[in-house]
């Protein structure tokens, strides 16, 4: 807080001198661009963290049916679609679906996938994969399939 002397100075109630000082105006001056400085930061940072959505569907049918999509400015999209289907004695919901966005080593990710009686079913170049069965392992396999699929003998 500053009020003017009779000598046409400022004194800065919080100081103990009554002579004006240029280097408590370089101190709010300081504080003035630290706080813009910080504002710019914090904007930028918040748009790496949020996006505006560019494009957005969505359709529930009565019959239980629905399809939903996406899109957003920083090239996030996703869509869905889905239905009950019968299996068995349960009507579950069945989807599929994909989503793409680019990772942040700039990676492009594109994962497409089914939902139903079978479980997640996911499918993308950058989702990891078995390594191969090793042969013997294979022929081991392969013994037991014929094995229970061949007859077998009833001893009484």
């Amino acid at each position: 807080m500053q009020r003017l002397l009779s000598s046409g100075g400022y004194k800065n109630a919080n100081r103990p001198t009554d002579r004006p000082t240029e280097k408590g105006d370089m101190d709010f001056s300081c504080i003035i661009i630290a706080f813009f400085v910080a504002c710019a930061s914090a904007a930028s940072l918040r748009s790496e963290g949020e996006a505006r959505i560019l494009r957005l569907d969505s359709d529930i049918s009565p019959d239980g049916s629905y399809q939903w999509a996406y899109e957003t400015e920083n090239g996030i999209a996703a869509q869905e679609q889905g239905r009950p289907r019968q299996i068995g004695p349960e009507t579950p919901i069945v989807a599929q679906g994909s989503f793409s966005y680019t990772a942040s080593d700039g990676t492009p990710i594109q994962l497409s996938y089914v939902a139903d009686e079978n479980g997640f079913q996911p499918q993308g170049a950058h989702l990891p994969t078995p390594p191969p069965i090793p042969d013997a392992i294979k022929k081991s396999l392969d013994f037991i399939a014929r094995s229970q699929a061949a007859p077998q003998r009833q001893f009484f």
